[in-house]
């Protein structure tokens, strides 16, 4: 069941919403610069084990409206609230991916977890997220071949082998997003730090990070792990950024064991 949700004026982001009826609820955000459609294989194998899948779109990326502005966390964040608040969720656990973790940082310290009793976190940007030198590299290519950044995101990505139709898939993904939503988001990541934010979570929190990330290293997982309260650590051995793809089966079960 996929839907629309006003998250402001004038900003409606897409939902996909998979077995309502599920005894427990996950609400997935995607990372940069994808969609929801990068968690299939947890869509295509959890609701049948009685959870709600809820997937959105940001603003700016996917099927969502596209506006010029509104691509920080405080403001992504919001539109997480507004997506639960408009569902009446509760007792559901947010699973961030990469800029995903981070907004799910963000809206956890902003909103003092509202509606939420567990958090998950992948391969999560935080505390901190591109560094200059990476972000002017990727802006650059954002405004002069688009394209062909996001094939080269495609080709750091992955630790483990894709055939080249999967990559296509990932790519026309990343196409998806507006040019000025992909560009604002490298510069959030750029400067935006979510070292205060890490006190102000008090649910428990897992930690999936792939020790072969060659996006966010998994030094950064270990930081979060040593700072968020009630955290647990679980290195993904044959992973790169995304952990979700490449060990799907562990994925899936792991997140279904945590959750209960």
């Amino acid at each position: 069941m996929g839907y629309y949700v006003n998250v402001e004026p004038g900003v409606k982001v897409y939902v996909e919403d998979v077995n309502p009826g599920g005894n427990k609820t996950i609400l997935f955000i995607h990372g940069w610069p994808l969609s929801h459609k990068q968690f299939e294989y947890q869509f295509d194998v959890l609701p049948a084990l009685g959870y709600r899948c809820i997937g959105l779109d940001w603003r700016g990326f996917g099927k969502s409206d596209k506006p010029i502005d509104g691509y920080h966390y405080d403001r992504l964040a919001d539109d997480i609230k507004a997506v639960i608040s408009a569902l009446q969720l509760h007792n559901i656990t947010i699973a961030g991916h990469s800029t995903g973790g981070a907004i799910a940082i963000r809206y956890m310290a902003r909103h003092h977890g509202y509606g939420v009793s567990k958090l998950v976190l992948i391969d999560a940007a935080a505390p901190t997220g591109f560094t200059a030198v990476t972000a002017k590299k990727l802006l650059t290519d954002t405004y002069n071949d688009r394209p062909q950044m996001i094939q080269g995101v495609t080709d750091t990505f992955f630790f483990q082998y894709i055939s080249s139709r999967f990559s296509d898939w990932f790519f026309q993904m990343g196409l998806e997003a507006a040019g000025w939503s992909t560009a604002a988001i490298i510069v959030t990541l750029r400067d935006e730090n979510l070292q205060p934010d890490l006190d102000k979570i008090h649910v428990p929190t897992l930690i999936i990070h792939g020790i072969h990330d060659q996006v966010i290293p998994f030094a950064q997982a270990q930081e979060l792990n040593n700072r968020i309260k009630y955290s647990q650590l679980v290195p993904f051995e044959y992973s790169g950024h995304g952990p979700f793809w490449e060990e799907r089966n562990k994925f899936n079960h792991l997140l279904a064991q945590f959750i209960g």
